[in-house]
């Protein structure tokens, strides 16, 4: 049996905005491109990573059970606890009073969670056991310094 924690008031600031510059277009990961007029508009991080603020947190990933889905050691992933989660979605839950990052899947009626990562088995679920899904991972910042 599975449940989802229901949105409730996180604290959160909506009046802090944090604008930072954004170029247009996009940087080549190849080769250099000539350069170019570029663009600068300002954008609010909040606004590009939140469409609920009352119900999103965040919350930094540890280990690597998730790094083939993008998610390394010290990410930092936003998470909205508003959205239903969905197959294939990337979740916090809560199984058996510990948490965890998964893949949820949901086919005919079977719920289990998957690593992102071949060396981690997947969660299946036994009678007697509790999960929860705290929300749906909407964003992974990955720091390099």
């Amino acid at each position: 049996m599975y449940s989802v924690i229901p949105q409730s008031a996180i604290a959160f600031n909506p009046g802090a905005r944090l604008l930072l510059p954004w170029v247009e277009g996009s940087v080549p990961a190849g080769f250099p491109s000539p350069a170019a007029d570029f663009v600068v508009k300002r954008h609010d991080l909040n606004e590009l990573l939140i469409t609920h603020p009352a119900a999103t947190f965040m919350w930094e990933a540890r280990g690597l059970s998730m790094i083939d889905l993008g998610i390394a050691n010290g990410d930092i992933l936003v998470v909205n606890r508003a959205l239903a989660p969905m197959h294939k979605n990337i979740v916090i839950a809560e199984v058996d009073g510990d948490f965890t990052v998964k893949q949820f899947y949901k086919r005919n009626g079977s719920v289990q969670l998957r690593a992102g990562n071949p060396t981690f088995a997947p969660i299946l679920f036994k009678d007697g056991q509790t999960m929860t899904i705290c929300g749906v991972v909407t964003a992974a910042i990955k720091r390099f310094r």
